[in-house]
């Protein structure tokens, strides 16, 4: 079996031929071109990419730096490792190349141990790279398989045991305060449900919302009264309020600044703020959501009285499905709350932050600014 597939891109005939006698007798598959426009043509040839191009830069028809720009911009070959053969040594070449996606030059001429030494290093660290993002998307899908499992089968078993009990409905042995506490229950299960799968769906558009302007449309102005109206959707939407009550304070200044915004993800925004600090303050502690007047926009702060962040972790807790020693501590939720936030922050080309000390609580601030006037969106 070869140790890897290759493709050489040459014009000169006869290193074309040296360079396919050397890595054949080293054990890889070579294929080869003698043009860029030749070279593409192979790799759409190819059932699957080969494992490292080797081009020239000087060659006809196309050269060497079109021939990347084409590589580069498949999806299929963009991850391709890429060595370019010159005989120039300027460094305007060099750098041309490498801002296109170059991962090694090779000066010409180049002994043979020059070239396996090259080839094998590169494919080496190719190879780790691929070790390392296949643990990382590894790793990435055992915490959400985990997540799902414990997050889908709680609300489930809620809604399927109330639901099971209300079908043994007997009046005479049922009240109808029962009645109605089975009733909160599938409630319950079934909003939890719902508020999960509205979190993965937005996490997912808000991924790729500032390339293809998904939300634009819902863009509009908001006006520095209508904060009080936001703040409140959001406080009602807050998950299992009558399991883990909170005293909520709100402190919304009178004197805020139109924003150009969508009301309805900054109304997600103030709600998993609000519910991340109800999730992890003790029951009947005080939250404070401040809507404060800031420079160039307007500062939403949340401060709580919960468990604090330890220092290590005040930048992980912004990941997708990130929580801090889940098996320990057993939150509930799926880790979505603080990665929807920094989304929309983004999205709104806003910012984020949090202070916070273990065993006093945290302060979570969303800086957004004044944006884009109604008229400079349209146009």
């Amino acid at each position: 079996m070869a140790k890897a597939k290759v493709l050489v891109v040459e014009d000169d005939v006869n290193l074309l031929s040296g360079i396919y006698d050397i890595l054949k007798l080293e054990g890889y598959e070579v294929l080869t071109a003698i043009n860029g426009t030749e070279g593409l043509k192979v790799l759409q040839t190819q059932s699957m990419p080969p494992d490292l191009i080797i081009s020239d830069i000087t060659m006809p028809l196309m050269d060497g730096f079109t021939f990347l720009e084409h590589v580069r911009a498949n999806d299929a070959w963009v991850k391709v490792p890429f060595i370019f053969l010159t005989a120039k040594s300027e460094r305007h070449d060099r750098h041309k190349g490498s801002l296109m996606g170059a991962d090694v030059y090779l000066t010409k001429p180049f002994e043979a141990p020059d070239l396996i030494v090259t080839v094998e290093a590169l494919l080496k660290r190719n190879r780790d790279i691929q070790r390392v993002t296949e643990t990382e998307v590894t790793d990435v899908k055992r915490k959400i398989m985990t997540i799902l499992n414990h997050e889908f089968r709680t609300p489930l078993t809620l809604v399927v045991a109330y639901a099971e009990m209300l079908k043994e409905f007997d009046p005479e042995k049922m009240s109808p305060e029962e009645v109605i506490n089975f009733l909160k229950g599938v409630n319950s299960g079934a909003d939890r449900l719902r508020r999960l799968v509205e979190n993965f769906i937005m996490i997912v558009e808000l991924e790729n919302a500032q390339e293809n302007n998904t939300f634009a449309w819902r863009f509009r102005l908001l006006e520095g009264p209508h904060w009080r109206y936001l703040v409140e959707d959001a406080h009602r939407q807050i998950a299992m309020t009558d399991i883990r009550p909170r005293n909520f304070l709100f402190d919304i200044a009178p004197n805020l600044p139109t924003i150009f915004c969508d009301t309805v993800s900054v109304t997600v925004l103030l709600r998993e703020l609000m519910d991340n600090a109800a999730k992890f303050s003790s029951k009947n502690s005080t939250i404070t959501v401040r809507v404060l007047p800031a420079e160039g926009g307007v500062l939403v702060r949340v401060e709580d009285e919960g468990r604090g962040i330890p220092a290590n972790e005040l930048e992980n807790i912004w990941k997708p499905f990130y929580q801090i020693e889940r098996e320990h501590y057993e939150d509930q939720g799926a880790g979505s709350g603080l990665a929807i936030v920094a989304a929309v922050a983004k999205l709104h080309n806003g910012s984020y932050f949090v202070e916070s000390t273990e065993g006093v609580g945290s302060v979570f601030s969303v800086f957004l600014p004044i944006g884009a006037t109604r008229q400079d969106k349209i146009t």
